[in-house]
């Protein structure tokens, strides 16, 4: 038994979803399954009742996971242990869109490096609706995130910056440019319900686009869902739809020349963009350091 699966096992005893899980800790569905079963199989009890559509703790699932929970834990204060010599050495997992890691981790990894040479960064990107699900399952120490609607007792959140959100249409001309373009899209009286939209899966933004419409008494049209905002201002450039996106990602997307902001009677707030992370990582040094180097980078000037 090592501590990879008792992570495996946490991250689907809190996921309850074998799909979900695989996703979080970038494995195979059959990998996180057959991990799973190599536990059992070693404990000589059934952890988890699965069938077609439902995934439950069993209760000797529920007390492996007490049991997981403190080995890991243990696992972590042993690490933070024998790294807290003068120079911190080992490694940090951080968790980010691809977006992030240009615009955002750049100017913190230069200073970190130079800092702490002796820590390594393993850097995994992805949807940062994941995010705080990732550090939370103990994946990833850190994960740079929009700040979510509701944030969970045991993670820390620092915000970095904010960004403003666009509302996005296709810069050439097409039937979904023209269709926007039709009327004034910056008064009350604009028919939003007649543009095809591009939501967001999940997350913050899905969560802020939601109550724009309903505040608007707006039944949205929505053409696709997809995951991250990147592939939304893709497919926005695309001439497939409308969506929003925080203005930073369309700037560095590479994309910025095939979209156009529409401008709209009620703005959507800003996007504040940061850091997250389990309370209790933030004990590790190592973490902690790459915490206060990335408050230090992002201080508003004085």
């Amino acid at each position: 038994m090592d501590i990879r699966s008792l992570q495996v096992f946490l991250s689907v005893a809190d996921t309850l979803n074998f799909s979900r899980s695989a996703g979080q800790l970038h494995l195979s569905v059959s990998a996180v399954s057959r991990s799973i079963q190599r536990l059992e199989e070693l404990l000589g009890h059934r952890l988890l009742a699965r069938d077609k559509r439902t995934v439950q703790l069993t209760p000797a699932g529920r007390d492996f996971r007490d049991y997981a929970r403190r080995a890991v834990a243990d696992w972590d204060r042993t690490r933070r242990q024998l790294g807290a010599g003068e120079e911190l050495v080992g490694e940090v997992s951080l968790y980010c869109s691809v977006t992030a890691t240009y615009s955002i981790l750049a100017p913190i990894l230069e200073a970190f490096r130079s800092r702490h040479p002796g820590v390594d960064i393993q850097l995994h990107t992805g949807d940062p609706a994941d995010a705080v699900d990732n550090v939370l399952s103990g994946q990833h120490d850190l994960a740079v995130t929009g700040r979510p609607t509701s944030l969970p007792r045991r993670v820390s959140y620092l915000q970095l910056l904010e960004s403003p959100m666009l509302v996005c249409m296709p810069a050439a001309d097409c039937a979904v440019r023209r269709l926007a373009v039709s009327g004034d899209s910056a008064a009350p009286e604009f028919d939003w319900s007649r543009l095809p939209f591009i939501f967001p899966e999940r997350g913050t933004t899905r969560d802020m686009l939601e109550q724009w419409f309903e505040e608007q008494g707006i039944q949205p049209n929505m053409y696709a869902q997809v995951a991250g905002h990147e592939a939304v201002v893709a497919m926005v450039g695309l001439g497939l739809g409308v969506g929003i996106a925080p203005e930073l990602v369309v700037r560095t997307s590479g994309l910025a020349g095939r979209v156009s902001a529409m401008p709209v009677w009620r703005p959507l707030p800003a996007l504040g963009i940061g850091l997250c992370a389990p309370r209790a990582s933030l004990e590790d040094p190592r973490v902690k350091a790459f915490w206060d180097v990335a408050a230090s980078t992002f201080a508003p000037a004085v």
